[in-house]
């Protein structure tokens, strides 16, 4: 059972494709006013077309790049300047990139589109979203509790995130010794780590925070993470894995179900309350991160 949105704000990212299309159009069906940011015009354009003139006139596009800095904190000002309320941030947008490459403001790609997005949008949208009580459900990965890629004999290899001596988040994900499937677990497992800090911070405001694993759901990301000798076979995979709707049902769970009203700090596996790396609870970890992550915005807005 969903909760009623009619007239609610709902911030979905990614959702002009995949699993963040089915999102954004499941919240306005059920009567949200639903705002997305569209790094392309045309294919906002096609969402509006997918949602129907009936609908479309509840969905607003914010045009940004979610891996550059300046349109996070753009796109952020823009909403906040639109909405004194939020009630649903569904961080969605992310990728996988087979290959080293560094954002416009010099942060390896994974940090700066699957963590620092999410983090920034939650952090610069403060205050709308404690006003709105809102739900954050950020779309993680199980890769971050076993970055291996073919899961045969060997134990679980969960992500690692050592922030010991690490000054900046560029730092991460180095182009020496870049293994791309730990990257994009890495920058996941960041996205979580955070997620449990943010949501101790907004909960004396009625804000929750939880994160999911939506499945291995057949996206463009599950073809870049197929290992190269299962190439070959890789549209007999694709029907083995869930729809983009059905990878879309938990994070419309978590943001819409009375049921899970003022649950916090969780992380779910599909619809099953799961764990994460230890490195991911701890105190120390999550407070460098939200330093590291919030001087990264802050060079911009100063």
């Amino acid at each position: 059972m969903n909760a009623d949105l009619m007239n609610k704000v709902a911030v979905v990212t990614g959702a002009t494709s995949g699993m963040g299309r089915v999102i954004a159009a499941d919240l306005v069906r059920t009567g949200a006013h639903v705002v997305t940011i569209a790094r392309d015009p045309a294919r906002a354009d096609a969402l509006r077309a997918h949602l129907g003139p009936q609908a479309a006139n509840r969905l607003e596009v914010v045009t940004g790049d979610l891996s550059r800095r300046s349109d996070v904190v753009a796109s952020a000002k823009t909403i906040a300047d639109r909405h004194d309320e939020i009630h649903v941030l569904v961080n969605n947008a992310g990728a996988h990139f087979p290959e080293h490459r560094v954002s416009v403001d010099g942060v390896e790609m994974h940090i700066a589109l699957d963590h620092l997005a999410a983090y920034g949008l939650t952090a610069l949208l403060d205050g709308p979203l404690r006003r709105g009580r809102a739900r954050v459900v950020n779309v993680a990965s199980d890769t971050l509790n076993d970055t291996r890629q073919i899961k045969l004999l060997s134990r679980p290899r969960p992500a690692t995130l050592d922030l010991t001596d690490v000054d900046d988040l560029a730092e991460l994900n180095p182009a020496n010794g870049f293994v791309p499937f730990e990257a994009y677990a890495r920058a996941k497992l960041m996205t979580v780590t955070a997620g449990y800090a943010l949501a101790r911070d907004l909960a004396a405001d009625g804000v929750t925070v939880n994160a999911l694993h939506p499945g291995i759901v057949a996206t463009g990301i599950v073809d870049d993470l197929v290992p190269p000798v299962l190439r070959p076979a890789r549209t007999l995979i694709r029907r083995t894995m869930l729809t983009p709707a059905d990878g879309a049902r938990t994070a419309i769970r978590l943001a819409t179900d009375p049921a899970l009203a003022g649950v916090t700090g969780r992380y779910f596996n599909r619809d099953t309350e799961s764990s994460t790396p230890p490195v991911s609870h701890d105190r120390d970890t999550q407070e460098k991160l939200l330093a590291l992550s919030r001087a990264h915005f802050a060079e911009r807005v100063r």
